[in-house]
């Protein structure tokens, strides 16, 4: 019995001392709040309690102090690698620039000055100049930016923060700023290098604009002196008079033209040597056009009818052939008195009349055109009537030469330069593609015979 009683009160006594020990031994959980530092500064409510500890508040504002700074070196190293991204961009198009260009000079200057022409972004400016004052602008702002960079490194926090303290200052990171300098230095030799180039360029073309010119001016010399020794033989055939007119198509635009005008004349005689073999008719050899009236003096031989000529406007027919292809040598005198004219082939006349516009003076101050027939004064003309052929020997008279003297100038015995217009090569103008000839008519027409 007393044995059951000590153990029942053994029994008794164990379960308090368990129950002791297991209440002594809970853990309590208590809610932080969200972004709050873990730890047990905190009530069941989830409000900070006061802790009685300083040196907890120190650390506690040291890890935030930390935190920031950390932040601000990273914001701060993104801004610096976009600024060594932008560097390398342009040393590289720096470099690219710098293989584009020649070597050295083994193509020549004429290679390069045929690509100023171009409008490209990869080709130099036309002015050597403009690119040296480019480049240097472009060097002044790279070492802003760099001075910038440096500026910016000394304000830069760091992360040795001691408790309690304000943040020091510490320079950028002494690899990068080697990099920065090491490229730097190198785009600025390029750039140095370009602008001696350009320098070196310019000086060049300036030395070959220089001898152009000096070439320039030393055949503009020659070629004045010898316009003065052709003025001083006062042509450039073997006699004034030894030359002829080619009009070698029928067109609106070629012929000759006589610079000397005609004075009020009451007789003419007109002689020339010409060479056609168009069809149908040869057209006009000459015409001569005054204010109100165009048509004072024409020869012409138009579509299939015979050869005409006009005395203001008013027309006598004349029995001339002279489309063979072949020189020959005609000549017409008219006289005021009567109308009276005369047509003289190869020394022979052919035909006589009157009544061509009888008591009719021939005005002065008009223009001769050799080829072609005028509707207005010196021009309007046209193709249809043009003449194809070769002239030479125009030569025209104040009165009427005697039958001798026109056989004379026909079998070229005699020569006789007309007394009003003689044929004289600084006396005729040609224009259109017409051309001017030496001949010696007298002997290509033997050869022809």
């Amino acid at each position: 019995m007393l044995t059951f009683v000590v153990g029942l009160l053994y029994l008794v006594s164990g379960r308090t001392v368990r129950s002791q020990g297991a209440t002594g031994s809970r853990f309590v959980c208590n809610a932080i709040p969200p972004g709050a530092e873990p730890g047990c500064g905190y009530d069941p409510s989830g409000n900070r309690l006061q802790s009685s500890s300083p040196g907890e508040d120190e650390l506690r504002n040291t890890i935030i102090v930390l935190r920031e700074t950390i932040l601000q070196q990273k914001e701060t190293l993104v801004i610096q690698q976009g600024t060594i991204k932008e560097l390398n961009s342009k040393l590289a198009r720096c470099e690219a620039a710098a293989d584009e260009s020649p070597p050295g000079r083994s193509r020549g200057q004429g290679s390069r000055r045929k690509e100023y022409g171009k409008n490209t972004m990869g080709d130099l400016p036309r002015d050597p100049g403009e690119s040296i004052d480019q480049l240097g602008k472009t060097m002044q702002s790279l070492k802003g930016r760099l001075e910038n960079l440096e500026q910016q490194s000394l304000r830069l926090p760091s992360t040795n923060v001691s408790a309690g303290s304000v943040s020091a200052l510490t320079p950028l990171p002494l690899e990068l700023r080697e990099l920065l300098r090491q490229r730097l230095g190198a785009l600025e030799t390029q750039l140095l290098r370009k602008v001696a180039d350009l320098e070196e360029e310019k000086s060049q073309l300036y030395n070959e604009t220089a001898a152009h010119r000096q070439r320039t001016e030393s055949a503009l010399n020659s070629l004045m002196e010898r316009i003065t020794e052709l003025e001083k033989s006062n042509n450039a055939f073997k006699s004034p008079e030894d030359f002829k007119v080619s009009l070698p198509l029928r067109t609106n635009y070629l012929y000759g033209r006589i610079k000397k005008s005609l004075p009020e004349m009451y007789a003419f005689t007109v002689c020339m040597w010409l060479k056609s073999s168009a069809s149908p008719g040869i057209g006009t050899p000459f015409s001569y056009g005054v204010p109100g009236q165009a048509n004072e003096i024409v020869l012409i031989e138009w579509g299939n009818n015979p050869i005409e000529l006009l005395v203001n406007d008013k027309v006598a027919q004349l029995p001339l052939s002279v489309s063979d292809g072949r020189w020959h040598h005609i000549c017409i005198t008219w006289t005021t008195r009567d109308g009276f004219w005369e047509a003289y082939q190869d020394g022979e006349r052919l035909g006589t009349g009157d009544n061509l516009a009888p008591w009719h003076p021939i005005k002065p101050g008009g223009v001769i055109i050799l080829g072609q027939e005028q509707d207005i004064v010196g021009g309007r003309f046209d193709a249809t009537q043009a003449f194809v052929g070769e002239l030479s020997q125009f030569n025209m008279w104040d009165r009427v030469l005697r039958p001798m003297d026109i056989v004379g100038l026909a079998n070229c015995s005699a020569y006789m330069p007309g007394n009003v217009v003689p044929w004289v090569d600084a006396n005729v103008e040609v224009f259109g593609g017409g051309s001017k000839a030496a001949l010696e008519i007298c002997e290509d027409r033997a050869s022809d015979s």
